[in-house]
């Protein structure tokens, strides 16, 4: 019977291949709870203006779009020089929140019920992307190539902190699934080449990943809402249980089927292709419904690619959720 077992129960039997009795919709099974070290004490960017955060990096929201990023103009960059990047790096320290500071995201996490959901920290941006907010995107991957050493540097310092980081939320949180973000990738390829991304990010996530695992996460959520599917080998070997942001052009089906069982993939209906002003429910329906015929009941969760529940256009999440709810009514029967 559908709905019998809880949102969290169906998560796991869903990923784990067992008996799920209906789909998993979207982000129904994640209750997102923020942090002070995520968060900053610069707080965040407004809609039309700018900002400095901790990093010092430099971020601008323009009124035309729809989230705020990094300003990379010759003069806002925080790494010029990858040599002298200890010199002009200078993180903020997780450990200097108070109690006080805490307080409200300790009670966040504490209302959660951990029955029917899992209590999910986030953690956002992640390794690469920290990278290239700091120094531009081009001069962060001419580096790989040219300044292979100072960039390994610079990983194991991004990594080293988002532990300590990772130590502060769990000593007062206590989560027991990570949300956590960095985009690897365009629609259609991979920033980095697989073998690169191998021999850099894989050890750094290894280190992070597997420090969240041995203190409490049982669920690792990995945002990219990109083309990744080149790079599913090594988020299997970082320790990931679901690829979230998977884009259409990532072939969900065929993952599913070389990789169902040690991965699982939370996406397929892409942002940039139906969360816009003319969306048409019946294109969105119809790409549902194929995108689950396909790829069948496990190891797969339909939603949006966005990096959280909503969309940037009212009421089509909601759509969305409604059409999976119908779905599950004819699949699991």
């Amino acid at each position: 019977m559908i709905g019998m077992l809880t949102i969290r129960q169906n998560l796991l039997e869903t990923i784990r291949g067992g008996d799920p009795d209906r789909f998993v919709n979207q982000y129904e099974y994640m209750k997102l709870v923020s942090n002070p070290v995520s968060r900053g004490r610069s707080g965040t960017c407004p809609k039309g203006g700018t900002m400095v955060n901790d990093w010092g990096v430099t971020y601008s929201w323009p009124e035309h779009v729809v989230a705020p990023f990094p300003v990379h103009t010759p003069d806002k960059l925080v790494v010029k020089d990858i040599s002298k990047w200890r010199e002009t790096i200078i993180a903020p320290d997780p450990h200097s929140f108070s109690e006080e500071e805490w307080a409200r995201y300790v009670d966040d996490m504490a209302a959660v019920d951990r029955k029917e959901y899992f209590a999910t920290a986030m953690a956002a941006p992640g390794i690469f992307e920290r990278l290239h907010y700091l120094m531009g995107m081009t001069d962060c991957l001419a580096n790989f190539h040219e300044e292979p050493e100072f960039i390994r540097e610079m990983i194991d310092y991004i990594a080293d902190w988002e532990i300590e980081l990772a130590k502060e939320i769990v000593a007062h949180q206590h989560p027991d699934a990570l949300f956590h973000h960095d985009d690897w990738g365009t629609q259609t390829r991979s920033f980095l080449a697989p073998e690169t991304f191998a021999e850099f990010l894989v050890p750094a996530y290894q280190r992070v990943y597997g420090f969240w695992k041995q203190n409490g996460v049982q669920v690792i959520v990995h945002h990219s809402d990109s083309y990744a599917a080149n790079l599913v080998p090594y988020m299997i070997e970082m320790g990931i249980d679901v690829y979230q942001g998977a884009v259409s052009e990532n072939n969900i089906p065929e993952l599913i089927r070389k990789y169902g069982g040690k991965i699982s993939f939370h996406g397929g209906i892409d942002n940039g292709k139906f969360d816009k002003e003319d969306w048409s429910h019946e294109a969105l329906r119809s790409t549902l419904r194929e995108l689950v015929e396909k790829s069948g009941k496990h190891y797969l969760i339909p939603g949006f690619t966005m990096g959280g529940p909503g969309t940037t256009y009212p009421g089509i999440y909601d759509t969305l959720t409604e059409e999976i709810q119908a779905l599950s009514k004819e699949f699991f029967k």
